[in-house]
């Protein structure tokens, strides 16, 4: 008897995942001999810093860490989480009942949807963004809804613009700021209005916030500093970018006691908890010296700053970035995103992601991430230079 290999609806109804896609495009590529710039999936180039490590390679001789997890998390992390919010965004939370470790935020964001959206109910998903918001909704059998992220707006989405019979059916609202990919910030004036609606319409809102660190001006703020955040909402935090960890899979989500209850339930069926080695690692980040954050956003600056105004002077329409690692820019010449991906790939040896993977609203973009070395931009701007559109 053949045994059936269909794919269920579910996984039929997902898109591509984009960046499973680019990592092909990048594999394809180096398999052809190409000295390949790739500025395409935003993983950190530098090291995980050495505090961390060590902390983690002690952690790991101590037979006590070699069992199942479980749970919330270890005690002394999430003490850690309680005392980095409060000295970063001023925002106090209960240890016990107010944060909860992740496998990464990823892990937490995926299984959100599943743990508070109904299969007849519809969640808003930000347009571009994150892919991650739309394909957990997917596969919760929930109804996405895109909200486009417009640059006349800020790349903030218009919530009045919801037509009546969607919210009806809305159950939950993922934001994220500083955004990926667009860079942009949000305004204590926006996260109000944010608690507003929410309150008026019955909405969770799930803000993710992981590259709250990531910044080159004014710390970015947390949606739960917002009055009234805590008792809509909760965010999301990662270790990944701002200590360079995105390997060793660990952040948290904090807020409001009830949601994280109920993704604390999914994850109870799903998963066993983060490694406390990892654990151990993440408190040596959270509570060591910080000056490899800020050595970070440092590198990332000058990055920056010469990435972007090099584009600029090649005739590239790009905003300058005030967080995150990111450049979100126009494509050149009325191009489709793919079309640009395509082509100076295929004609410079350079790797970005095209801005419609994150959504229908990126159309019309590419995402650059600033993660090699400078003389590598460098020679990738130089490159691009030599193109003919």
């Amino acid at each position: 008897m053949k045994v059936r290999t269909t794919w269920n609806q579910r996984l039929q109804k997902l898109p591509p995942y984009l960046f499973a896609e680019v990592d092909r495009k990048k594999k394809a590529a180096l398999e052809k001999g190409v000295d390949l710039i790739s500025l395409g999936v935003g993983d950190p180039d530098r090291p995980t810093p050495r505090h961390i490590v060590e902390a983690a390679k002690k952690a790991l001789e101590n037979p006590a860490h070699h069992k199942y997890p479980f749970g919330s998390g270890l005690k002394d992390l999430r003490v850690s989480v309680a005392e980095f919010m409060s000295r970063r965004f001023h925002v106090e939370l209960d240890a016990d009942t107010e944060i909860y470790s992740l496998i990464g935020s990823k892990e937490g964001i995926g299984h959100l949807p599943l743990a508070v959206a109904n299969q007849d109910e519809v969640v808003l998903v930000p347009d571009p963004g994150y892919p991650v918001y739309q394909g957990a909704t997917i596969l919760a059998g929930a109804e996405v809804y895109h909200l486009p992220l417009l640059e006349e707006n800020g790349f903030l989405p218009d919530l009045n613009a919801i037509p009546t019979d969607v919210l009806e059916r809305a159950r939950l609202l993922f934001i994220g700021y500083p955004n990926n990919p667009t860079s942009a910030l949000a305004t204590p004036e926006f996260f109000a209005n944010v608690v507003r609606f929410a309150r008026e319409q019955d909405l969770i809102v799930a803000h993710d916030n992981a590259y709250s660190e990531m910044y080159f001006g004014a710390p970015p703020i947390s949606f739960l500093e917002t009055p009234g955040a805590k008792e809509v909402g909760i965010e999301f935090h990662s270790l990944s970018k701002t200590y360079n960890m995105t390997g060793w899979r660990l952040g948290w989500v904090c807020g409001n006691r009830d949601i994280i209850r109920q993704l604390a339930t999914v994850k109870d069926n799903y998963d066993s908890g983060a490694f406390e080695v990892v654990q151990a690692a993440g408190i040596a980040a959270l509570t060591g010296p910080q000056d490899c954050v800020e050595e970070m956003r440092a590198v990332y600056k000058k990055r920056r700053d010469v990435f972007v105004p090099g584009l600029k002077k090649l005739g590239w329409q790009v905003n300058n970035p005030e967080a995150t690692f990111y450049v979100w820019a126009h494509t050149p010449r009325g191009l489709s995103a793919m079309e640009t991906v395509s082509h100076i790939l295929d004609q410079a040896g350079v790797l970005c992601t095209p801005g419609n993977g994150f959504g229908p609203s990126g159309e019309g973009y590419v995402r650059f991430a600033l993660t090699v070395e400078l003389p590598r931009l460098e020679e990738a701007l130089q490159r691009l230079s030599k193109l003919k559109w």
